[in-house]
C-alpha cells in the first residue's frame, strides 16, 4: 500500500492530487486508525502515518486525516499557542492554500480569509506572488509556506509580501531550510527535472536555503524572529505530533 501511495505521489499531478485526496483521505484515516500518534489538527489518532517525500521519501510523516506534514502541524501548533489567529479579526493572506488548513480556516468567523496560486484550485485569486493583484498595505496576516524554493526571483516575492503587508502585520514564511549550509545554493542552468529533484529535493525546486534566509528577511524590510517552538514540547511530544526536530519557524513582523 505504502509503495502505490509513493507511485502516487511521483506520478500524478498535483492538482490532480488534491482532488483525489478528498476520496481517499477518509479510507486512509481508517486503515490507520490507532493510538500511536496523533495529528493536533483534528486531535484525530493513528497507529502509524504514511510516507512522504519526491526523491528521499520520508516515512511516517504524513497524517492520513488532514494529509498534514511535519511543517503543517508545527504551524497550528504556532498559530494556536503563540498568536491571536484564532481570535483577533483579521485579514488574512494565504499562499498555495494547504488542504489541512483550507476549511478550517474559512470557517473562522474571525478572519477575512483570501487564498491565492497560480494553479492551486483552492486559490480563490490566480496570481503570480512577483506581481500581486493587491492594494499595498491590504492584510494584517499573511501565510506564505513552502512557496519561495520555487520562485526564481524570490527577492521580488518578498519584495511583493512586504508591500501588501499592512504596517503592524506579520506572517510565517515557512521554507525548505538546511540549517547546515551557511549560504542558499541555487544554479539557474540546472533545468532538467530528475537533476533538480536530485540536487534540490524535488524537481520543481530552484534553491536550497541556508541559514541566510532570515537574512534574506531582514533585507527585505521584516523584522524576524527565529523560533524554535520544539524547544517548548518534549521529545516524546515531538514524536507524539510527528514533528521535525529543530525546524524553525520564520515569523516576520512589518514594523
Amino acid at each position: 500500500m505504502k509503495k502505490i501511495f509513493r507511485f502516487f505521489l511521483n506520478a500524478v499531478p498535483r492538482p490532480w492530487l488534491i482532488k483525489l485526496s478528498y476520496i481517499v483521505r477518509p479510507l486512509l484515516a481508517v486503515w490507520l486508525r490507532g493510538s500511536r500518534y496523533m495529528d493536533p489538527i483534528d486531535g484525530k489518532r493513528f497507529r502509524s502515518f504514511l510516507p512522504y517525500g519526491y526523491e528521499r521519501p520520508r516515512e511516517n510523516v504524513l497524517s492520513p486525516s488532514t494529509l498534514s506534514l511535519e511543517r503543517h502541524r508545527l504551524l497550528w501548533l504556532f498559530l494556536k499557542q503563540q498568536t491571536n489567529f484564532f481570535k483577533a479579526p483579521l485579514n488574512v493572506l494565504h499562499f498555495a492554500p494547504e488542504q489541512a488548513f483550507y476549511k478550517r480556516f474559512r470557517q473562522l468567523d474571525n478572519l477575512q480569509y483570501t487564498t491565492t496560486d497560480l494553479n492551486s484550485p483552492l486559490a480563490d485569486v490566480k496570481a503570480d506572488i512577483c506581481e500581486l493583484p493587491f492594494e499595498s498595505e491590504s492584510f494584517d496576516v499573511i501565510l506564505c509556506n513552502h512557496v519561495l524554493e520555487h520562485i526564481p526571483d524570490d527577492k521580488k516575492a518578498l519584495a511583493e509580501l512586504y508591500r501588501v503587508m499592512k504596517k503592524g502585520g506579520w506572517g510565517v514564511f515557512q521554507v525548505p531550510q538546511n540549517l547546515k549550509l551557511e549560504s542558499t545554493f541555487e544554479d539557474p542552468t540546472i533545468t532538467d527535472k530528475a537533476e533538480r529533484a536530485r540536487i534540490f529535493g524535488q524537481y520543481d525546486h530552484v534553491r536550497i536555503y541556508g541559514k541566510d534566509y532570515f537574512d534574506f528577511l531582514r533585507q527585505a524590510g521584516f523584522r524576524v524572529s527565529e523560533i524554535d517552538l520544539g524547544k517548548k514540547l518534549s521529545p516524546e511530544k515531538i514524536d507524539y505530533y510527528r514533528l521535525a526536530q529543530g525546524e524553525i519557524i520564520p515569523f516576520v513582523e512589518k514594523l
